[in-house]
């Protein structure tokens, strides 16, 4: 099984979105960043996306996981890795 694509959505100077990319670094995850800063279309489409208007905005193939709370969330739970891993 190939693990699907991760896409970080961010914005300069942005603490959350430094530790959403750290969290994922230190997984050994290898991840896409695309700044929505400056890009109203954009931000539109992540909004419509993702329900939230805050970056960071992590997605796993077309699945939104949320901000940086929600990652770390569902690492203390167990559940990052397997869906890292495209199990869920």
């Amino acid at each position: 099984m190939t693990a699907p694509q991760v896409t970080v959505y961010t914005k300069r100077n942005c603490p959350y979105c430094v530790r959403a990319k750290a969290l994922l670094s230190s997984k050994g995850v290898a991840y896409e960043e695309v700044s929505v800063e400056g890009d109203d279309a954009l931000r539109a489409w992540l909004v419509e996306k993702s329900g939230q208007m805050t970056v960071p905005q992590v997605f796993v193939g077309a699945r939104s996981l949320g901000g940086f709370s929600d990652l770390d969330a569902l690492d203390r739970e167990g559940r990052l890795d397997p869906l890292l891993r495209g199990e869920s």
